[in-house]
């Protein structure tokens, strides 16, 4: 009797176990199509504003120079006389709203892989500016310099925040890709007239914000990607 007491014991005590082991092995399998899909939806989004970028510029029927003209001149110049000129207006407008919603949705699934919302406001933030500009192009300039900042400032964080959450060489390389996007920000917004970055111009100036946070989207997206099922993406990074 006293034999098969302790025997129903160690079963009774082992399913425990077994079970939460599947359990667990469940959340990592779960964390890692999360971080899966927000890979893929943020490489994509990256590369697809790369790509719209080009293709409006070569399609764009007018004088464009990336010295003179910011990629919102794609969609339409300012007011009053505001001028929209196709095809290189829709390719853009439609790039800016596909990409948001592709950024806002891929911000979703990172935090359900990475549980951090250090790196999901931000990055949804980014998703909702970008959005924005498609919605609002410099035909409604107030809106659409709201929507912008909005995408220049969170995306440049999100990069920062983001490399907080992984080892080197990654660490280091979002870290100077985030700052270099806040400090053209800001070089932007106060110093435009200042010698060296009158001489990139507006549009010059506005690159160096925009393709440091498109190459983060790419970088980021593919490091998720290849995470693991059998751990966090987060698992030995620094709490944030």
């Amino acid at each position: 009797m006293a034999a098969r007491t302790s025997t129903e014991q160690q079963v009774s005590h082992s399913v425990p176990r077994s079970g939460m082991a599947t359990a667990g092995s469940t959340a990592a399998q779960q964390r890692s199509r999360d971080a899966r899909i927000a890979g893929v939806l943020l490489s994509l989004a990256g590369a697809a504003i790369l790509m719209g970028f080009i293709t409006a510029e070569a399609l764009y029927p007018g004088v464009y120079t990336t010295h003179a003209n910011t990629v919102s001149h794609l969609g339409a110049s300012e007011p009053p006389n505001s001028v929209v000129l196709q095809p290189s207006a829709a390719i853009f407008d439609l790039t800016m709203l596909v990409t948001g919603a592709m950024i806002l949705a891929g911000a979703w699934f990172a935090y359900r892989a990475l549980r951090r919302k250090a790196v999901l406001v931000p990055t949804a933030l980014l998703g909702v500016g970008t959005l924005g500009v498609g919605v609002f192009p410099l035909t409604h300039p107030t809106p659409h310099t709201l929507f912008a900042l909005t995408a220049f400032v969170a995306g440049g964080i999100a990069v920062v925040v983001s490399s907080r959450l992984t080892t080197a060489p990654f660490r280091y390389l979002w870290m100077v890709l985030g700052s270099v996007a806040l400090a053209a920000t800001a070089l932007g917004l106060f110093f435009l007239e200042w010698a060296p970055v009158a001489e990139l111009g507006e549009g010059g100036i506005e690159r160096w914000i925009v393709y440091p946070i498109v190459l983060w989207l790419v970088a980021f997206g593919s490091y998720l990607m290849s995470t693991p099922a059998t751990r966090s993406p987060h698992d030995g990074s620094r709490s944030v």
